[in-house]
């Protein structure tokens, strides 16, 4: 099954590339690898405005995580022509915004890497790092970046 129709059969179809928001690349391309800017959560084409820990529980930051991964799909295919290509998503970097005693940003994270798995099955296994920090740009809930491999 092509990715595409893995796609599909999700009901995910693809953003467009979004403009950035400051003085950056939504990717680049060195040899095989593709890295992506970070991406921030959005809900209903806004910011997803929250903080774990105090405005939003796990399981919503779940679905906010996987909104940021289909983001990053898009941004991918854009880069790639062909998420067929894609060898192996690399690393995965998220930044949650939560309170100093809010301890689940790898469970939070989670929404985007099972994703990932689901569209990619092995070639969607990656290195990855959860960060909790103070705040993200525009007030999102979630910052998700991404390296991939692609042939």
């Amino acid at each position: 099954m092509s990715i595409y129709d893995k796609l599909q059969s999700l009901g995910i179809t693809l953003p467009p590339v979004a403009t950035p928001a400051a003085a950056y690349v939504p990717f680049v391309q060195t040899g095989s690898l593709v890295f992506l800017s970070g991406h921030t959560a959005k809900k209903d084409g806004k910011p997803w405005v929250g903080q774990f820990g105090k405005t939003m529980t796990t399981d919503e930051g779940k679905a906010a995580a996987r909104s940021v991964a289909i983001d990053l799909l898009g941004t991918l295919h854009a880069a790639v022509g062909d998420l067929n290509r894609v060898k192996r998503i690399v690393k995965v970097m998220s930044l949650v915004n939560s309170t100093g005693d809010f301890t689940e940003q790898h469970l939070v994270t989670n929404g985007a890497s099972e994703l990932l798995g689901q569209v990619f099955g092995d070639r969607g296994a990656h290195a990855r790092s959860a960060f909790g920090v103070a705040q993200i740009p525009m007030g999102s809930c979630v910052e998700i970046e991404l390296i991939a491999e692609v042939g």
